[in-house]
């Protein structure tokens, strides 16, 4: 386990509830501890890393510890900047006696189904490619699952958006032009051996038009360049946390198996909150029996996995002083 805060992106998930949020700022100080320039990213709309960490957090990077950074991402804000920017584009070609309806159609689009997932797997996309970033390793509180799966298809169904939006107006010659240029690739953002490198392959197309297909082509480039780090196993893995009882095991399996069928690099399955061997009473002996039969399950389910185990703590977790403590088990673990 000890290769995983050598990676440049950790994602750490879970079910919610088993301290994967407490596990995350815990590897992200014991990171930091080791001269490792760390960014702890919440994408959680119920955040907690701000209470875990017990400081004030916002979606810009907050100094906590030498070397560490911690920031929580505002799905609304992500919304609101996503919108801004489209409206933007939209007054350039926009008749004025228009805009007013459709800043009615972008306020009613703030409250689609998907907006907010949208905009911030297009944050999380952002972070992900940018070299420039003063950071070596980037860990993600987050449920990876859905947002992994999503980002990891999200190419090929931007292509497919594309293209039938763009076949619905086939009647008009310059979105055809688009189609033309899109439709080729499929998804791809390669270029063809056989392609002019001197040549823009959008400079046949009036300026209004050349405009929405580089936008298409530019958001599509993104989530592809997204999607190559996380399947990169020497800079990306996935750890999730869960807890030996029924409902965790259940998920964590499910979730690692969806990753796995998608070939995306799975570091570990931890398990938090054992109850300690010198908890005692009859009531927490009889919780450990049957926690007995749960960890049995998980050794059975995650033979394949690394799979370090964190003890209930007597108290919640909350202020660096904790998690430095917690960061010293993970490191006994093998971190």
């Amino acid at each position: 386990m000890k290769e995983l805060l050598n990676k440049r992106l950790l994602w750490v998930g879970g079910k919610g509830g088993v301290g994967k949020t407490t596990v995350a700022a815990s590897l992200g100080v014991l990171a930091a501890g080791r001269g490792k320039r760390v960014l702890v990213v919440s994408t959680d709309p119920a955040h907690s890393l701000g209470d875990v960490f017990d400081r004030d957090l916002d979606d810009t990077p907050r100094r906590l510890l030498p070397n560490l950074d911690a920031m929580e991402i505002d799905p609304d804000i992500e919304v609101d900047a996503h919108l801004a920017r489209v409206t933007k584009q939209m007054r350039r070609y926009a008749a004025p006696d228009m805009m007013e309806e459709l800043e009615r159609q972008m306020r009613l689009t703030r409250q689609s189904p998907g907006t907010q997932e949208a905009a911030l797997l297009e944050r999380l996309a952002r972070l992900m490619i940018d070299d420039e970033a003063p950071y070596d390793l980037l860990i993600f509180d987050t449920a990876p699952t859905g947002h992994t799966l999503r980002l990891l298809t999200l190419p090929e169904a931007m292509a497919a958006w594309t293209d039938g939006l763009l076949a619905h107006n086939r009647k008009s010659a310059e979105l055809g032009k688009v189609l033309a240029h899109l439709t080729p690739k499929r998804g791809r953002d390669v270029a063809s051996p056989f392609d002019d490198p001197q040549q823009d392959p959008l400079d046949d197309l009036d300026e209004r038009t050349r405009d929405v297909a580089q936008t298409l082509i530019d958001r599509r480039r993104l989530f592809h360049q997204a999607r190559r780090r996380i399947e990169n196993r020497e800079e990306c893995s996935f750890l999730f946390v869960m807890t030996p009882e029924r409902l965790p095991i259940l998920e964590t399996d499910r979730a690692v198996r969806s990753l796995e069928e998608v070939n995306i690099p799975i570091a570990g399955t931890l398990v938090n909150r054992v109850i300690p061997e010198e908890a005692d009473g009859e009531f927490l002996r009889a919780r450990r029996e049957q926690e007995a039969t749960y960890l049995d399950r998980i050794d059975t389910l995650f033979a394949r996995l690394p799979r370090p185990r964190l003890p209930w703590l007597p108290t919640d977790v909350q202020g660096l002083e904790v998690l430095e403590e917690l960061a010293a088990m993970l490191e006994r673990e093998g971190f």
